[in-house]
């Protein structure tokens, strides 16, 4: 075998690396992981338990909702536009005997149907937010919580805020209404 064979495969291992970095950053973010500590602190200040479905829009490699399932024992469902970020999660899922629980969805968060999750967790630039701003009240019912992480939602006040690691709690109906607390969570 000569290196001109290895040429096709080689165009397009590059050509996915190309697609799994490209699409996300068209549909609204990049992948930049939060800390495990942030995670936590982002599903204690919603408060999460048993009882909710927990949405991470941009899932990247499933930490959110893998840690939603395990330390929380919720339902959860990544979506996430990268292929390879979706195979890893889905490995990690199945690997931690946790498929019945969580699934990740590959795909474009703006076709997604949000309506029955109680929680939606996401960290994406703060011009993606206001592009989802309308799905959000559209889709989903009065008292489900979202949580964003650096970006706030401009017009929405958040319920809670921990300042230092920039986590913004907002409760849809009560968008209208002042912070009430601001603290932080562990």
């Amino acid at each position: 075998m000569t290196i001109y064979a290895l040429i096709p495969l080689l165009l397009v291992l590059i050509m996915i690396a190309a697609f799994s970095i490209l699409w996300p950053l068209a549909i609204g973010a990049a992948y930049s992981p939060s800390s495990m500590r942030v995670v936590r602190k982002m599903l204690n200040m919603a408060e999460v338990d048993s009882e909710d479905l927990v949405y991470d829009l941009g899932s990247g490699d499933g930490r959110i909702v893998i840690e939603a399932a395990r330390r929380y024992n919720a339902w959860a469902v990544g979506v996430e536009a990268d292929p390879l970020r979706v195979m890893w999660s889905k490995v990690n899922i199945l690997k931690l005997g946790l498929r019945q629980q969580v699934k990740i969805i590959w795909g474009n968060l703006f076709h997604q149907n949000l309506r029955h999750a109680t929680v939606v967790i996401l960290f994406l630039w703060g011009r993606t937010n206001e592009k989802l701003k309308d799905k959000l009240q559209d889709e989903l019912e009065p008292g489900t919580r979202v949580v964003s992480y650096v970006w706030k939602f401009e017009g929405w006040n958040p319920v809670r805020i921990d300042e230092k690691e920039r986590i913004y709690l907002y409760i849809i109906g009560n968008n209208d209404k002042p912070v009430k607390n601001s603290q932080e969570y562990s």
